[in-house]
């Protein structure tokens, strides 16, 4: 059982009735708790066990974007942006996965995914952080050393199980496993039609990240970044330009 968790999104709010019309929105959803809009910050506070790709997609259904700006308890956050090795792709991103650890035995992965051909995939976590050659250097599924009472035959930790992507070539799904996000920071997440890891380093089929730390609620207060003068709006569109979801 997921436990609750606080996600926190960026969303231009005019007037109390945008407030309504997010909250509104939010709830629907299952699993939600709470919303608490902040009218004057332009910051939407949810609780609940929902998915953060969901909480996005019920924003913009009345006609907002919302920018992730933290979720879970410090340090308890991750992300990584999934994308393509082939060679002559103007855009290489296929997905992202936002990763969460909801208590010291669960951490929850919100995956989304796009632009693949149809099939079933397999998502894991991989010993190694090196792309260098895509999926083909990232080394084996990721698994810590199994305790005594740990079954013997018990599936590696860093296994997720298959993934059907449709017609649309875009998949969203929520996956869990007893790990902690502080044992995958730095190593990286694959998505692939190939299962054991005998990866082409250009396949297209294939979508590769490093898993980096991201910020848990109210630790990322940024919207203007301090190098390149831009707004958090500003990095949001060159985002979905990219094929970010």
């Amino acid at each position: 059982m997921i436990d609750p968790f606080q996600t926190l999104f960026a969303v231009p709010l005019e007037c109390d009735s945008c407030v309504q019309d997010v909250s509104s929105s939010l709830k629907k959803l299952p699993g939600i708790l709470s919303v608490d809009a902040d009218l004057q910050k332009q910051l939407v506070t949810v609780e609940g066990t929902a998915a953060p790709s969901a909480m996005v997609s019920a924003i913009q259904d009345t006609g907002r974007d919302a920018i992730l700006r933290g979720s879970g308890k410090p340090n308890s956050a991750a992300v990584a942006i999934l994308e393509t090795h082939a060679k002559d792709i103007p855009n290489p991103v296929r997905g992202l996965v936002r990763i969460v650890q909801v208590s010291s035995k669960l951490t929850i992965l919100d995956l989304t995914i796009q632009g693949l051909s149809p099939g079933r995939y397999h998502a894991t976590i991989r010993a190694s952080g090196d792309i260098s050659r895509g999926a083909a250097s990232t080394g084996d599924v990721w698994e810590r050393q199994k305790s005594e009472k740990e079954e013997a035959d018990a599936p590696p930790r860093g296994e997720f199980g298959p993934i059907d992507v449709g017609k649309s070539g875009a998949a969203s799904v929520l996956l869990d496993k007893p790990i902690e996000v502080w044992e995958i920071i730095g190593r990286s997440f694959v998505v692939s039609k190939e299962r054991d890891g005998s990866f082409k380093p250009d396949g297209p089929d294939t979508v590769v990240g490093v898993i980096a730390r991201s910020a848990g609620v109210w630790e990322n207060e940024k919207t203007v970044c301090s190098c390149s003068g831009k707004t958090i709006w500003d990095e949001r569109k060159e985002g979905i330009e990219r094929g970010m979801v």
